[in-house]
């Protein structure tokens, strides 16, 4: 016998995700259970709950109110199945949490560990990746994001801004001199880090004494992760503009040296962002707790 509740996650990721494989990949089955869970829906209807073709799938006019019945019980249901930790204050089941790629490697894994060391029930599922990842979508409970937030429904909690500063290797500056202000970085090799949705930048912006300073930089060399950029810098290639947390170790080896130390180089915003349940189970409210004291402004 089908589970009609199963049956109606599947519906609801299939309709949201718009094909069975996705769907399939975010509830962990195969895109032919997923199919079987719809079917299995429709038969019960005695109508379509969805028009598939080959290349696309649409709702038909009863699948788009039947969507939003089944969104409203599938809450009532995950509010039911979280009463018990609710009232429980012992944190334990898996949280899904999505953080970028330089940040989750160097600054939030020692977290990460520890807070699995104080909560022996809980297990973390962590992805990392710059992709902008839809929590609501992808089944994430919790995600760390750089820069500027756009609109949206979930609650966003400010943590202390991302701090970069620019280094280069002793050869290289040995070879190619240490920039004094901002504006001569206009004649030397910066290296870039390639985002995933879009190129390099090649602006750095500076401060001093409430004034910016913008100057345009030169990237023969993009890379999209920042361990080979680093090693392009200690090799001597050129200029790296990357976070505090990260260089700091090659810094205090001696493998880089802080340029431009009477200047306060860029910082980016950064939240953790959450869905704002009615209810948050103990192991997410523990987690948020836990990373505000940790990163918070």
């Amino acid at each position: 016998m089908v589970d009609r509740l199963t049956s109606m996650e599947a519906f609801v990721a299939a309709a949201e995700s718009g094909s069975y494989a996705r769907a399939a990949t975010r509830l962990g089955l195969s895109p032919q259970m997923v199919a079987k869970h719809v079917a299995a829906l429709e038969q019960r209807l005695g109508a379509r709950l969805l028009n598939r073709t080959t290349r696309r799938q649409n709702l038909t006019e009863l699948g788009s109110a039947y969507l939003e019945r089944c969104k409203h019980i599938l809450g009532e249901a995950q509010a039911a199945d979280s009463l018990a930790q609710i009232m429980n204050a012992t944190p334990r089941g898996k949280l899904r949490i999505s953080a970028p790629v330089t940040f989750g490697s160097y600054s939030l894994m020692p977290f990460v560990t520890g807070f699995l060391r104080e909560h022996p029930e809980v297990e973390i599922d962590l992805h990392l990746t710059d992709r902008y990842i839809d929590l609501v979508e992808e089944g994430y409970e919790a995600a760390f994001r750089i820069g500027p937030l756009a609109d949206s429904s979930l609650t966003a909690r400010p943590l202390a801004p991302y701090r970069l500063i620019a280094c280069a290797a002793p050869a290289y500056l040995a070879a190619r001199g240490t920039p004094r202000v901002p504006a001569d970085l206009e004649q030397h090799e910066c290296l870039g880090y390639a985002y995933w949705s879009r190129p390099a930048d090649n602006q750095w912006q500076f401060r001093r004494d409430g004034r910016v300073h913008e100057v345009q930089v030169r990237s023969r060399l993009q890379v999209n992760e920042s361990k080979a950029l680093l090693s392009a810098a200690v090799d001597g290639f050129g200029i790296v503009l990357g976070p505090a947390d990260f260089l700091e170790p090659a810094r205090a080896a001696g493998e880089l040296v802080q340029l431009l130390p009477g200047y306060e180089a860029p910082s980016r915003a950064m939240h953790l962002l959450y869905r704002p349940d009615r209810q948050m189970t103990a192991k997410l409210r523990h987690f948020v707790d836990a990373a505000i004291a940790r990163f918070g402004a």
